[in-house]
């Protein structure tokens, strides 16, 4: 376990690539120069995440090795290569490490805390763990903070579908429950409900109802691809906003423990093109919009 390969952060890692999660990351979409960044970025939190949730690790040593990798990001060593790339690219752009610390610190959070009392603190998780990825992207893209409210709405909404999609491997796996405590008491329902083969009623009402207060979370994203100056950006932005409508959908009427939650490959590409459809008609609207309103011989 002391070995130079266990030391190491990417002996950690699961395997699992940016092409396996359930949103885009750095597709076709984005303009090829700020791809290599994106990367960089992902490679790096998917490390992260991986250490956070191995369910071999002790906890002192998750916290060891994520602890490591903030020092790489801020240049205190050179042990971990995704630090290392990432820390070079954010200094070639003159860009902060914060988004990246803040995923850091939601990690150790995922090390430390099991539960979550409320939709606050569980909204407050996704002010590290999830929100700070959007606005990664906003700034390599140069776009305006004015658009964080939205992609804060957007990246939340993301993040709680993946716990509500999980919910039953994270607690069976990681003793993790991001379900709120007061939800489940509210439906009737115990933590330990989440191992069942399948949902109770009283916790699929609970996870329903979860489901349905994410759909209304998510639709205050729907004008963010339209405050987004980059036209490429903002397409991608709307094509995973519209696959999360899609997988709100589904955990409004399907049971996560027993059924199958996540897109498969075809809907995901239809999706993907009603998306990048339905965004470049909305950015024609508002460029004719923003015509018709210009002032003559302006």
């Amino acid at each position: 376990m002391n070995d130079a390969r266990h030391n190491s952060a990417a002996a950690w890692r699961s395997g699992k690539g940016h092409r396996d999660e359930n949103f885009p990351v750095a597709s076709w979409l984005i303009h090829p120069r700020h791809r290599g960044i994106i990367l960089s970025f992902y490679n790096f939190v998917r490390t992260a995440d991986d250490i956070a949730d191995h369910a071999a690790l002790p906890p002192d040593q998750k916290l060891a090795l994520l602890n490591r990798l903030d020092a790489g990001l801020t240049g205190q060593n050179d042990a971990d290569a995704a630090a290392v790339r990432l820390r070079r690219e954010l200094a070639e752009r003159k860009l902060s490490p914060k988004h990246a610390q803040d995923l850091l610190a939601a990690f150790k959070l995922d090390v430390t805390k099991l539960r979550y009392r409320d939709w606050d603190d569980l909204i407050g998780y996704c002010s590290l763990s999830a929100m700070p990825v959007g606005r990664f992207v906003l700034d390599v893209h140069g776009e305006s903070r004015d658009t964080w409210p939205a992609n804060d709405a957007l990246c939340a909404a993301l993040q709680i579908i993946n716990h509500l999609q999980d919910c039953k491997s994270d607690y069976l796996n990681l003793d993790r429950v991001y379900v709120p405590l007061d939800a489940l008491a509210a439906a009737g329902a115990a933590v330990e409900a989440l191992g069942g083969e399948r949902a109770s009623p009283s916790l699929l009402s609970c996870l329903h109802r979860l489901a349905e207060r994410t759909e209304r979370l998510l639709a205050e994203s729907d004008i963010f691809p339209v405050l987004i100056e980059d036209r490429r950006l903002g397409l991608e932005v709307s094509v995973i906003n519209t696959l999360a409508h899609r997988l709100t959908a589904l955990l409004m009427r399907r049971d996560p423990l027993s059924e199958r939650v996540h897109l498969p490959l075809p809907a995901v590409a239809g999706l993907t093109l009603i998306g990048a459809l339905g965004g470049a008609s909305r950015r024609l609207a508002r460029c004719f919009s923003a015509a018709a309103h210009k002032p003559r011989g302006a």
